[in-house]
């Protein structure tokens, strides 16, 4: 797959185009949602300016070699709506480990998106990136999203214990991963 491919990712009904600064107030409105931020160790920005700092720690890993985090904008591929983001970040060593990361708007939860853009996700790990192995962080309390994981055939290998800073509080983390040999349906 080239480098095109991966700024430019599908599945049946998503389009996943890698961001850019014309993304700023669509990711600062998905970050403000107070939903959205109940896992989130950024927490609601205080302003635009503080979306706009984290979109350009992401903007300028787009030039590094080699390259070891990706971040898209998730689009409707029938309307073309902004419904949210994911990420990819890449050990880039012999371990072979990639993790990743995915937020939507509240009104496209419950529809099956995660799931398939988390399978999309696992598969571009295994078959674009070569990875042995993708993980995925979780808050122990973020019930919706350890459905996604364990229904894309990820297991959970551990507890974190207070690791997650959110909102001012330590909170625990399940660890899930998947290795390529893992037996999976897609």
């Amino acid at each position: 797959m080239s480098i095109a491919e991966i700024n430019n990712l599908e599945t049946e009904r998503l389009s996943l185009l890698e961001v850019k600064i014309e993304d700023l107030e669509n990711l600062h409105r998905l970050h403000s949602i107070p939903e959205v931020d109940e896992f989130n160790t950024l927490g609601i920005p205080a302003s635009i300016t503080d979306t706009e700092k984290i979109l350009s720690q992401h903007l300028a890993a787009k030039s590094k070699t080699p390259r070891s985090s990706y971040m898209w904008k998730i689009l409707l591929k029938e309307t073309g709506t902004f419904v949210g983001v994911a990420g990819f970040s890449l050990s880039n060593d012999k371990f072979r480990l990639g993790e990743i990361y995915y937020k939507l708007d509240p009104q496209y939860w419950g529809k099956g998106y995660a799931t398939e853009l988390a399978k999309r996700l696992v598969l571009l790990g295994f078959n674009t990136f070569g990875l042995h192995k993708v993980e995925a962080g979780v808050a122990i309390g973020n019930v919706k999203s350890i459905k996604v994981l364990e229904k894309i055939g990820m297991t959970r290998e551990g507890l974190r214990r207070k690791i997650l800073p959110i909102r001012g509080e330590w909170k625990d983390n399940y660890h899930y991963a998947i290795v390529e040999d893992d037996p999976r349906d897609y």
